[in-house]
Parts: structure tokens; C-alpha cells; sequence
């Protein structure tokens, strides 16, 4: 559990800081003095009034519960802290300053922020509903350097979680809606001060499971057809295959989603595009990373990441190369014809099984039975285009004489699907036009 749990964590960092600070990373840019992240929730009727952001995010869940469940986890988000540099005027008396300059670094007067992490200590669903306090004090720090001053202050929160469960047929829908209860700001500069910056939920569930709401078993998909979700969205998190962790995001994710083992590092610019963002701070000017450094410690780490960057670090950031013909033990692909028997040779037919063989698409064996979910991109009928983003299932896997791969595939809502089946009718796709889902119903099998 706890490999899991951090392993979901490492993509709620992610989600938390998206957006946090974009490149060029310096103060003096236009997009830097403001709060570009996801997942911000304004003090009340900041929205109404066109100084902030909707004070409200929710989620709806279900749980497949054999007993008594009980949910643990965290409401995640940033507090704004704003850093004022004070310059040093003799007789213990300090004057605020734009920028502050020590023999070692310099710092500007800046906004930062600090993360707030508030639990949800294992709540029985049999106790709900239930509401809790995700309030945070005001503060205030100060740093001495040498020359002057850092004072970093802080405004108080004000947040509440609502939980509440009701059934759905034999699953449990559970709903979480986060709201910011600050009173009202009087301008943007109050209002980003009383926000809660990229909110998010991380749960987990004990002696129960959560369903997929991107891809839920059949029995299922009403239950989700009827969940309702308000500015963020909840996906399995964990590794493929678990069910007991959700992630509620503001950023729409896939199910099980992971940070690259290339990324060595977080560069918290909403285009995160790692290779490319680490190749234009190479290329700034010594004065211009000094600059990016002043404005934000993260900045800092990432500059001096980048200047400290080794060839074979950089060389994992332009990609990977995967075996696209590995596969799992025990998946059948399609045979090789064996190279004494020409293709029309009747006995080269007995190689292959259509309704048997498979065919590796991002990884996974797809085979008679597969669900995907189709997207057209390659061929020239433009009929094809009606069917994206269609689910379907594979009937069969076939290789042409020119080594080519198709997959034969009926679609899921088609009343006629088994008609299709029956006689032979398929649609065709290449293996890069579908995307493999996680269910496989014993129905084609």
C-alpha cells in the first residue's frame, strides 16, 4: 500500500504545481505575475465578480463494498505566501525593496506558496455524512540575511470537504465537493490571497474497491453515466490493476497515470514538455538565470538542474526505446509463416488463428475479446471517421502478405454486432488506430 500510495502521490505533485511558475521563470515576465494553475478555488463570489475563480470543486465516485469500507486520504492545495524583501537602514529599521541583493544570491519581492496537506483519517462510509474543517492559520516568517530581511506572510484559509454516500443499485456512490468559505474579496490581489491553488483530492478504501469511471464494467456504466463531477475528475490511481486509490484532479487524466522514469525532475510549466524546456534554460544567458533564480527557490532548483545536467540525463529525456514486439508470457502472437513455405501454400494458412493470435498495441496484446477504443487516423474512407472514438470489440487479428497488421473489430453499441460476428462482417483497423481498454468480456472468448 505504501508503494502505491506514494507512487499516486508523485502524480498529485505533479497535478499541484502544474502551472506554478512557466519559462522563462523570471519575475520580470508578464506570464509569472500571475497565477496560471488548475484547480483554483476563489473566496466566495470571486467569480460573480471577475476577480477570481468558482469557490467549489466535486467529485462522485463509486465503491464496489463487500462490508464495512472506509475511506482514508488527503484534500491537497497551496496557501499563496507573499515574500517582501526588506532592505537593512541602520537602527533595527528595515525598508521594503523590490529586490535584494546579498554577497551570495539575490531575491525580489515575490509570491510563493506553501503546501497544505489536510488528512481524511478513516471514515466508515456507514458514518456518513460528515463534514470537516480544511481551514489553515494566517502566518508569518521571517528570514535575517545579511543586508536585510525576508518577510513572508501569509493569509488564512477557510475551506470545508463535504462526504456523503448513497446506494446505486449494488454499488455505493460517494460524493466530495470541496468549497472555499472565505468571505468575499474586495479586489484580485485578496482574492488569489484567500484561494486554495490546485486543489485536489487523493483517497483510498479498505475493504472495498473503486469502479472506473473511463472504463467501467458493463454492469456499471449507468451508475456512471449518472456521476457528476464539477471542475475536476476522479481516475484509478496506483499502479494498473488496483482499485483501492483515486485520484480527483483538475486536470483530466487516464486511469493508473505515472511520471516518466526520464523525468528526473519537476519543471512546473503547464507545456511540460521536459527535453524542450530543458534545452531553452540551457541556452539562458548567466544574468537571466540569476534572475530566474531570485524569483522563486523552485526556480532556483531548476535552473541549477539544468547547468548540472549530464550527457547521459539529457540523453534519457529525448525518449525511450521499447521492444514493440515484447509481450507478456503466455500471449500468443501472430506465428511467423516458416520461411520454407511460400504464402500461398494452403499449409502456411495452418500457422495462423485469427480468432487465436494477437497483436502488441502500446504494449498490451490485443486479441479476439479485446475492447478498444477506436481512433481512425490512416485510412482513406472517410466513413471512418464516424466511428471514432467508438468502443469495439476485436473479433480477429490478421497479417496481409506484406507483413501488415489489421484487427477486425464489430462496434459495442451496434444492435447487429453478433450478426456481424456470426457471418464475418468486421471493420478494420491498424493497431495504432485502436487504444486498448482494460476489460475483456468472456463473451467473445
Amino acid at each position: 500500500m505504501s508503494a502505491n500510495w506514494d507512487r499516486a502521490r508523485a502524480v498529485a505533485d505533479a497535478v499541484l504545481y502544474e502551472g506554478y511558475l512557466l519559462y522563462p521563470y523570471r519575475g520580470s515576465s508578464r506570464k509569472n505575475q500571475s497565477r496560471w494553475q488548475f484547480g483554483v478555488l476563489g473566496p466566495q463570489r470571486a467569480a460573480d465578480t471577475d476577480i477570481g475563480e468558482d469557490d467549489t470543486l466535486s467529485a462522485q465516485v463509486l465503491v464496489r463494498s463487500g462490508g464495512a469500507a472506509s475511506l482514508s486520504g488527503v484534500v491537497r492545495f497551496l496557501q499563496l505566501q507573499h515574500r517582501a524583501a526588506e532592505r537593512d537602514v541602520g537602527a533595527g529599521c528595515f525598508e521594503r525593496v523590490d529586490e535584494l541583493t546579498t554577497a551570495s544570491t539575490s531575491w525580489l519581492s515575490w509570491d510563493e506558496a506553501v503546501e497544505r496537506e489536510i488528512p481524511i483519517d478513516n471514515v466508515s462510509v456507514t458514518s456518513l455524512p460528515r463534514t470537516l474543517d480544511i481551514s489553515v492559520p494566517a502566518g508569518t516568517d521571517i528570514e535575517m540575511l545579511d543586508g536585510g530581511r525576508l518577510v513572508r506572510t501569509r493569509r488564512a484559509l477557510h475551506g470545508q470537504l463535504d462526504i456523503c454516500a448513497e446506494p446505486d443499485g449494488d454499488l455505493l456512490r460517494l460524493s466530495f465537493e470541496v468549497r472555499n468559505t472565505a468571505a468575499p474579496a474586495a479586489d484580485k490581489d485578496e482574492a488569489i490571497a484567500s484561494s486554495m491553488i490546485g486543489t485536489h483530492i487523493l483517497l483510498s478504501v479498505t475493504d472495498a474497491e473503486f469502479v472506473s469511471l473511463l472504463d467501467p464494467p458493463d454492469s456499471a456504466a449507468a451508475a456512471v453515466a449518472r456521476c457528476r463531477q464539477h471542475r475536476c475528475f476522479p481516475v484509478l490511481a496506483g499502479p494498473t490493476g488496483s482499485l483501492d486509490l483515486v485520484l480527483a484532479s483538475p486536470i483530466i487524466l487516464y486511469d493508473h497515470p505515472e511520471i516518466a522514469d526520464q523525468s528526473k525532475g519537476a519543471l512546473y510549466d503547464s507545456t511540460e514538455i521536459d527535453e524542450i524546456l530543458t534545452l531553452r534554460i540551457m541556452t539562458m544567458t548567466d544574468e537571466e538565470k540569476t534572475q530566474a533564480r531570485a524569483t522563486d527557490p523552485l526556480a532556483a532548483q531548476i535552473v541549477d538542474r539544468c547547468d548540472t545536467m549530464s550527457p547521459e540525463a539529457m540523453l534519457e529525456l529525448h525518449g525511450v526505446l521499447r521492444n514493440p514486439h515484447a509481450v507478456n508470457e503466455g500471449a500468443r502472437l501472430i506465428p511467423e509463416v516458416p520461411a520454407d513455405v511460400d504464402w500461398w501454400d494452403p499449409s502456411a494458412d495452418t500457422a495462423v488463428r485469427p480468432d487465436l493470435d494477437a497483436v502488441l498495441v502500446n504494449g498490451r496484446p490485443v486479441a479476439r475479446g479485446s475492447r478498444v477504443r477506436l481512433r481512425p487516423s490512416r485510412r482513406a474512407d472517410a466513413q471512418d471517421l464516424f466511428y471514432a472514438d467508438k468502443i469495439a470489440r476485436v473479433t480477429s487479428v490478421h497479417e496481409d502478405v506484406d507483413g501488415d497488421q489489421h484487427i477486425g473489430v464489430v462496434l459495442e453499441d451496434d444492435p447487429a454486432a453478433d450478426l456481424h460476428d456470426w457471418y464475418g462482417r468486421y471493420l478494420y483497423f491498424a493497431p495504432d488506430e485502436v487504444e486498448p481498454l482494460t476489460e475483456r468480456s468472456s463473451k467473445w472468448t
